[in-house]
C-alpha cells in the first residue's frame, strides 16, 4: 500500500496550513491552522473539516503561528483525542496564542450578536472559546530538536530547527508501510540564514518526499544591511517630521526581533530620543516565553539577552498591558514608537493607533511582515488612500514603509539553498504560497536542479509508493 498525503490548507494560499498523511490505517495531521484574510476567507474556518477529526491518530505541529495552530481547538472540539507533537517552545507559545485567539473569537461573536439582536437575527457562537483552547493544550506533547521519537507503530518523528520563530520546526517523518520505510520532510515555515535572534535553518540530507513552503518563492529579500539602513532612515524621517512611528508586528517572533534590534543599535539609531511602547499583551507574554528558551537563540542574541531583564532590555521601553495604558499612548503626538498587533492589521490595538495617527502626514507606518490577501495590512501596502475603521472612512496620509528584509521567511534564494542540501533531488511539493510565488519557485527549482516539483492544490491526493514514486492524479512526478 502507498503512503497518501492530502493537502487541505495552505495549498495555493499562505494561511490555513493543514496536510493529512495516511500510513496504512493510521492518520497524521501536519499542522491545523486558522485561515486568515478577508471575511470570506475567515468564514471558511467555520466549515466542517474535510476529514473525520475522530479518525486522526496524531497531529504534528510545525510551529505556534496561528495560521498553523489556530484550528487545533476546533479539531479537539470535533472529537480528536490524540497527541499533538511539537517543540516545547511552540507548546509554551501556543498556551498564549490559542487562549488569545479564543478570547478574540468570543469578543467577535459578542460584537456580532449585538448587531444581530438589533436586526432580529439568530445569534452565532464563537468559533472557539478560551476553554476550548485550554482543553486542546492538554493534548500537547513537547519535544526537543534532534531526538527521534516513535509516535505511532512504524512511524518515527524528529524535529529540526527551522529558524523561523522560537520553536519552529522542520518535520522529519519515517513511515514504515508494506515492508518499506519512506521518509517525508515537511519544511514548515523556513527562516532566513544570518538573521538576528535565532539559529539558521537546519540542513536536512535525505528524503523520499519534501513538502516545502513557498511564501516568498518568487522574490529576493533585501539584505539585512539594507534593512538596517531603511529602519535608520525611517527614524530620521520621523525625527524631522516630528510624528509617531507605527509598527504593526506579529506578537511572536517579529516583536521580539524588533526589541533586539533596538537594543543592539540603540546608540547608532539615537533611540534615546524616543519613547518605545510594546503595546500587545500577547507579545509581552511571548517575550517572557522567549526568555525561558534562550538556549534556542544564536550566540550574539544570547549574549545580549543575558545583559538585560525583559523590562530593561531598553531603558525607554514602556510595557502596555492594560487597555487604559494603550489608550494613553494616543495622547502622544510626537516621539512615540508603537509596536502593536495584529501583524496584518486586521485586529488588535494597532487599529486604534491607526485611528489616531494614520491620517496625520507626520506619521510613519512601518510594515514589518507578510500581509495576506484581504487583510488591512495588504490594503495599505497596495497603496490605499482611505481605509475603513469601525464604520468610519479615514484618510491615509502617513508614509508607508515596507521593510521586506525583516521577513522571517526565506526568499527564493534561501528556499533553493535549503533544498540544495539534500544529497539526492527528492520530489518536491510546494505549499504555503500564492500562485505566483509557487510558480516562480517551481520554475527556478526545475531550471537549477532539474527537480521534480509539484504545486499543491486544495484537496489533492499524492501517493508515495513503496517503490519511492510520487504520483499525483495518476502521473508520477519527474
Amino acid at each position: 500500500m502507498a503512503i497518501n498525503i492530502q493537502f487541505f490548507g495552505a495549498a495555493g494560499e499562505v494561511t490555513g496550513s493543514c496536510h493529512l498523511v495516511t500510513v496504512g490505517q493510521q492518520k497524521i495531521l501536519l499542522d491545523c491552522g486558522l485561515i486568515q484574510g478577508g471575511k470570506k476567507d475567515e468564514a471558511r474556518n467555520r466549515q466542517a473539516f474535510p476529514f473525520d477529526p475522530k479518525s486522526i491518530d496524531a497531529v504534528v505541529l510545525s510551529h505556534a503561528h496561528i495560521d498553523h495552530s489556530g484550528r487545533l481547538p476546533l479539531l479537539v472540539k470535533a472529537g480528536f483525542k490524540g497527541p499533538i507533537y511539537t517543540h516545547r517552545a511552540s507548546r509554551d507559545l501556543c498556551k498564549i496564542m490559542l487562549k488569545d485567539a479564543g478570547f478574540l473569537s468570543e469578543k467577535d461573536a459578542e460584537w456580532e450578536n449585538r448587531k444581530r439582536a438589533r436586526k432580529g437575527l439568530a445569534f452565532i457562537e464563537p468559533l472557539f472559546t478560551i476553554d476550548d483552547a485550554r482543553l486542546a493544550m492538554r493534548q500537547f506533547k513537547g519535544l526537543v530538536y534532534g531526538r527521534r521519537t516513535r509516535i505511532l507503530p512504524g512511524v518515527h518523528l524528529r524535529l529540526a530547527d527551522a529558524g523561523h520563530i522560537l520553536g519552529s520546526s522542520i518535520v522529519e517523518l519515517w513511515m514504515k508501510e508494506g515492508g518499506e520505510t519512506r521518509k517525508l520532510v515537511f519544511s514548515g515555515d523556513l527562516g532566513r540564514s544570518g538573521m538576528p535572534v535565532l539559529q539558521d535553518p537546519a540542513q536536512i540530507k535525505t528524503a523520499d518526499l519534501v513538502i516545502m513552503e513557498s511564501t516568498y518563492g518568487d522574490r529576493l529579500h533585501r539584505t539585512w544591511d539594507d534593512s538596517k539602513h531603511e529602519i535608520h532612515k525611517v527614524l530620521s524621517l520621523a525625527t524631522q517630521s516630528k510624528g509617531n512611528i507605527l509598527m504593526p508586528a506579529f506578537a511572536v517572533g517579529r516583536s521580539q526581533e524588533i526589541l533586539y534590534l533596538f537594543a543592539k543599535y540603540y546608540k547608532e539609531w539615537q533611540l534615546d530620543r524616543w519613547h518605545i511602547f510594546l503595546d500587545s499583551p500577547m507579545a509581552i507574554e511571548a517575550t517572557r516565553v522567549f526568555t525561558q528558551h534562550a538556549d534556542l537563540f544564536d550566540k550574539e542574541t544570547a549574549a545580549l539577552w543575558k545583559q538585560h531583564s525583559t523590562n530593561s532590555l531598553l531603558p525607554n521601553l514602556h510595557i502596555s498591558r492594560t487597555a487604559n495604558q494603550s489608550m494613553a499612548i494616543n495622547h502622544i503626538r510626537s516621539g512615540a514608537i508603537i509596536i502593536a498587533g495584529s501583524g496584518m492589521c486586521n485586529g488588535g490595538r494597532i487599529k486604534h493607533h491607526f485611528k489616531h495617527n494614520i491620517w496625520r502626514r507626520e506619521t510613519q507606518l512601518v510594515i514589518t511582515g507578510y500581509q495576506a490577501r484581504g487583510t488591512l495590512g495588504r490594503t495599505l501596502v497596495d497603496g490605499a488612500q482611505r481605509i475603513r475603521l469601525w464604520g468610519e472612512t479615514i484618510r491615509v496620509a502617513a508614509t508607508v514603509h515596507t521593510i521586506g528584509g525583516l521577513s522571517a521567511h526565506a526568499d527564493q534564494c534561501g528556499l533553493k539553498n535549503w533544498y540544495s542540501n539534500f544529497e539526492t533531488r527528492p520530489p518536491l511539493v510546494l505549499v504555503h504560497g500564492e500562485e505566483h510565488a509557487m510558480a516562480g519557485l517551481s520554475g527556478s527549482l526545475k531550471q537549477q536542479f532539474s527537480a521534480p516539483v509539484h504545486m499543491a492544490r486544495s484537496g489533492e491526493l499524492l501517493e508515495l509508493t513503496n517503490s519511492g514514486k510520487c504520483i499525483v492524479d495518476g502521473k508520477a512526478l519527474i
